[in-house]
């Protein structure tokens, strides 16, 4: 039966695959990766021989045509990013829309993503929150942050290290320096940190220490 799966992988620590994780990419005909060579360390861990294929940002809009109509045409494929959740800030909206429209079954298993270990541990309000992924780089940058300075849900953001300096700054700048906030880094792996304080005295801690690691920034909303 021609399907897509969409299949999160570990953020960090590969003990968190599900067992239903890994008997889907043994089943299907083809896996769909971020990064075959980063995918292709995992798959081996867990004795996985399926076909990868590679599926990013940068080659997606070329291919999703052509993965539509192998699906119609019988083959099931599995898509994975590098981590976590396929279509949270990495690729796979554009494939998943184009087989909802062709009538293709899609299913999304759960499993890991950063956001939600880091806004549960960050201690900030979790009842109401908004997911931002990562800010505009240039075009936007202010308008969205203006916007955001009113937003009275927490609010979570993806980062890098080479820039959340430049985010804490604004933040700092658009919500005032007391505002609270959480820096989780390298969640799952050995050297998980999670940073709680105001924006200032967040800013002050990673210009001295500078951060490593994949980041997410949770920040609570206008009181």
């Amino acid at each position: 039966m021609s399907k897509l799966y969409l299949v999160p992988t570990p953020i960090g620590n590969l003990e968190d695959i599900t067992f239903r994780a890994i008997k889907v990419l043994k089943e299907v005909d083809y896996i769909l990766a971020e990064d075959t060579r980063t995918s292709g360390k995992l798959l081996k861990h867990f004795d996985i021989d399926t076909p990868m294929q590679s599926h990013h940002m940068h080659n997606e809009h070329k291919t999703v045509e052509a993965i539509v109509k192998r699906i119609q045409s019988g083959d099931v494929f599995a898509l994975i990013s590098d981590a976590g959740t396929p279509a949270i800030s990495d690729p796979g909206f554009l494939l998943t829309r184009a087989c909802v429209e062709s009538q293709i079954e899609v299913e999304c298993l759960p499993g890991a993503t950063a956001f939600v270990p880091a806004l549960v541990n960050s201690g900030l309000p979790n009842d109401k929150f908004v997911f931002e992924g990562f800010l505009p780089v240039k075009k936007g940058r202010q308008t969205r942050l203006k916007f955001l300075a009113e937003e009275k849900r927490t609010m979570i953001f993806y980062e890098s290290p080479h820039k959340i300096l430049k985010t804490l700054t604004n933040f700092v700048e658009y919500f005032g320096e007391d505002r609270q906030a959480s820096v989780s880094r390298e969640l799952t792996k050995m050297f998980e940190e999670t940073k709680r304080g105001s924006v200032q005295e967040l800013l002050t801690y990673y210009t001295q220490k500078p951060a490593k690691g994949e980041i997410v920034i949770v920040v609570k909303g206008k009181v």
